[in-house]
C-alpha cells in the first residue's frame, strides 16, 4: 500500500474466536484505505501461515488475499513444551510477555491506532503511554460486554464474590427488555477448575477497565439483534456481522485448513435441517463426553455436521469406536465429521441448532438460527438460545453487516 496510508495495529486475543473477527475487521479497514499490522503470538502465527498455505493449495484463497495486512508474530511467554490449553499458565504467559513486545512493535512501526481485543487491556496501557490512540473491539455481543461492564455492581449487589463465584443461583437482568443472564453462565466460569476460574475472573475483571482507555468501543453485533442492549449501552458501536468479503475469498485467520467438501454435503439437505456442532479452538472433551455427544447426535435422527479438531479429546478415546461411528453415520447419510470447516460459508447455508463455541463471536451472523448449546469456557458460556433466538433480523438486514462496519470506521471519532 502507499506509504501515506494510515497505519493501525490490530491485536487479537490469541484464540480462534478472537482472531477471526479481528481479521475480518482488518480486511474492512484495508478496504477503507488503512495499512494493517496484524499481531499474533508465535504459535498462532504458525497456525495461520500453515492454514493459509493449505487453503491456497486447495484453491480456497491464500496469502495473496492478505494484501494490505502484514502478519507479525511475537512470543507468548510459554516454552515450546508447555501446554497452552492450561488456562492458568497460558494467561500468565501472555500477561507477562505480550505488552513488552507490543511496546517494541509500536515504537518500530509508528502506528497511529491500536485496534485491540478487549482482553488485551495491558497493551492498551502501553499504547496510551506512547501516545497511540486505542479502539477496543469486543468480538461477541453487546449484551455480553454490557454484563462485564456491570461486573462491579453485580458483585456489590451480591450476585458474585470477589473471586467470581456465584453467591446466588439464578438469573439477573442488565436492563429491561434484555434477555436474562445466569450466574452460572458467566464467561469466566470453568467447570470443575476453581483455580482456573479465579485466574479467568481476574483477567475479565481487569479487562473491563480496557473500555475506559479506548476512544471507541465496538462489538461484533448489529442493532436489530440487540436493540435493548445498545440502548442501555449507547457508547458501544455495532459493526457486525463482520465479514471479510461476500465471495469468501479472503482468509479470515483460520487455525486449521478448511474442509470445503462438507459444503456439497450441506447442499444436498433442505434448509434448516442440519445440526451444526463446533467448539472453537480451546474446548476439550474427555472420552465419555465425546461418545455421549456423538451418540446423542445420532439419536436425534437429524443430519449433523460435526467439527472435530485433532486435539478435541483428552486422550483415551477408542479409535475403533470413532472409526466405526464415523463410517456408520456417513453410510446412512446421517452425519459428516470434518477437522475444520469454512464456517463463513456454512453459516450462510442451511444450518439449524448450532451447538458451538465458535458461534458466539459470530452472534450477529447466527441470528436466524435456533440455538442449543453445551457451554464450556469464555463467551460460549452465554447460552446461544438466549443470545441468538431473541434476534428478529436476518444477516441481510439493512442495519447489519457491512454498513455498520463502514459507519464505525469512517464516521467514528476522528479515525486517522
Amino acid at each position: 500500500m502507499a506509504g501515506s496510508a494510515p497505519h493501525v495495529m490490530v491485536l487479537p486475543f490469541p484464540a480462534q474466536g478472537h482472531v477471526t473477527p479481528l481479521m475480518e475487521l482488518s480486511h474492512r479497514l484495508v478496504d477503507h484505505g488503512f495499512q494493517v499490522t496484524f499481531v499474533c503470538t508465535d504459535p498462532i502465527h504458525k497456525l495461520l501461515l500453515d492454514a493459509l498455505q493449505s487453503n491456497a493449495d486447495g484453491d480456497n484463497g491464500g496469502g495473496e488475499a492478505l494484501d494490505g495486512i502484514r502478519l507479525v508474530s511475537i512470543p507468548d511467554g510459554l516454552a515450546d513444551g508447555d501446554d497452552r490449553r492450561d488456562l492458568c499458565k497460558f494467561l500468565d504467559g501472555i500477561s507477562r510477555c505480550i505488552p513488552g513486545y507490543v511496546e517494541q512493535l509500536i515504537r518500530e512501526t509508528k502506528v497511529r491506532w491500536l485496534v485491540g481485543d478487549a482482553n488485551m487491556r495491558l497493551c492498551f496501557e502501553v499504547a496510551k503511554k506512547l501516545g497511540v490512540r486505542v479502539a477496543c473491539v469486543f468480538p461477541a455481543s453487546a449484551a455480553g460486554l454490557g454484563t462485564l461492564l456491570r461486573l462491579p455492581q453485580l458483585i456489590e449487589d451480591g450476585f458474585f464474590d470477589d473471586k467470581g463465584f456465584p453467591k446466588r443461583r439464578g438469573a439477573f437482568e442488565i436492563a429491561p427488555n434484555m434477555p436474562p443472564m445466569y450466574t452460572s453462565h458467566m464467561p469466566w466460569s470453568i467447570d470443575g477448575a476453581a483455580e482456573g476460574q479465579e485466574v479467568s475472573f481476574r483477567l475479565v475483571s481487569r479487562n473491563t477497565q480496557a473500555t475506559s482507555l479506548a476512544e471507541i468501543i465496538v462489538c461484533n453485533s448489529f442493532l436489530d439483534a440487540e436493540a435493548a442492549a445498545f440502548e442501555r449501552f449507547p457508547n458501544i458501536v455495532p459493526i457486525g456481522p463482520l465479514s471479510a468479503d461476500q465471495e469468501f475469498r479472503k482468509p479470515v485467520g483460520q487455525f486449521l485448513a478448511e474442509d470445503a467438501g462438507c459444503l456439497k454435503w450441506l447442499d444436498a439437505h433442505p434448509d434448516g435441517s442440519v445440526v451444526y456442532v463446533a467448539f472453537g479452538s480451546f474446548t476439550i472433551f474427555d472420552p465419555r463426553q465425546f461418545r455421549e455427544l456423538g451418540e446423542g447426535l445420532e439419536l436425534t435422527g437429524r443430519p449433523f455436521l460435526w467439527v472435530v479438531r485433532p486435539d478435541f479429546t483428552t486422550g483415551g478415546l477408542s479409535k475403533a469406536w470413532f472409526d466405526e461411528f464415523t463410517h456408520r453415520v456417513a453410510v446412512n447419510g446421517r452425519g459428516i465429521i470434518v477437522s475444520w470447516c469454512p464456517q463463513q460459508q456454512v453459516s450462510y447455508i442451511i444450518i439449524n441448532l448450532p451447538s458451538s463455541h465458535a458461534m458466539f463471536n459470530r452472534s450477529s451472523r447466527t441470528a436466524r438460527w435456533r440455538a442449543s448449546c453445551r457451554t464450556a469456557v469464555g463467551t460460549r458460556r452465554w447460552r446461544g438460545s438466549e443470545m441468538a433466538c431473541r434476534s428478529c433480523a436476518s444477516p441481510t438486514s439493512s442495519t447489519s453487516s457491512r454498513t455498520g462496519a463502514t459507519s464505525a470506521i469512517s464516521g467514528g471519532p476522528d479515525w486517522p
